[in-house]
């Protein structure tokens, strides 16, 4: 097991918490928080170690250019595919910008 922490530049807070995917073989579990605005701090907890480079050069394409909410994010990941974290961490945005907007 290993754990790596990241932290990006963020635009405003999201708008709601929320949680997405399973920890099981192969895939993840995106939970995610509303944080002050301006800063995104990721925490990764991986069942496979010596994969940091790998994680931080996802995640900066994941959180670099996309200004996305602040959020305090954290991964359980059980080895999934860099498109299965990808689509997970969008999924987690998307789900929270509907709660955020529902009545």
């Amino acid at each position: 097991m290993e754990r790596l922490e990241f932290e990006f530049d963020a635009g405003p807070p999201a708008p709601a918490r929320t949680v997405v995917g399973v920890v099981a073989s192969g895939d993840l579990e995106v939970l995610l928080e509303p944080a002050a605005a301006g800063k995104t701090t990721v925490a990764v907890q991986t069942s496979v170690d010596g994969y940091g480079g790998t994680w931080k050069a996802l995640l900066e394409r994941v959180f670099g250019p996309a200004s996305l909410p602040a959020a305090h994010v954290e991964i359980n990941d059980n080895g999934a595919t860099p498109g299965v974290v990808r689509m997970r961490i969008e999924q987690a945005f998307e789900e929270a910008k509907q709660q955020g907007s529902a009545p």
